[in-house]
């Protein structure tokens, strides 16, 4: 499974931004979809992730409230919907899939995510 990410950039603090994925290749093994994040010096994080077919979704606690992860099965697409976007989001963020929480496969390119004071 590939994955391409798009969507990051800068923002002021209090913006929004949405990052999309597209995966390609055996996509047919996903059954979960989501996002991690890496902010520098920090160690990789998990921000949240959907199952297949509108099934559960969950979320850091960072995240909550504030994100939103949906994802389109038909297209192989998931998206990292970012409101009251924060300084300490700032962050390289990564486009995940697997065959479940905790057993991530693919990982994308990275996308990044800077949130100006």
């Amino acid at each position: 499974v590939q994955l391409q990410a798009s969507g990051g950039g800068l923002v002021q603090a209090g913006g929004s931004l949405r990052l999309s994925c597209a995966a390609s290749g055996r996509t047919f093994s996903i059954y979960v979809m989501g996002w991690f994040r890496q902010a520098p010096g920090k160690e990789r994080e998990f921000v949240g992730g959907e199952r297949r077919n509108g099934g559960s979704t969950y979320y850091a606690d960072s995240a909550k409230g504030r994100f939103t992860i949906s994802r389109d099965n038909a297209k192989n697409t998931v998206c990292l919907q970012m409101n009251s976007l924060k300084p300490e989001d700032t962050a390289v963020y990564y486009c995940v899939a697997g065959s479940g929480l905790g057993s991530w496969s693919s990982w994308g390119q990275g996308t990044q995510v800077t949130v100006s004071s």
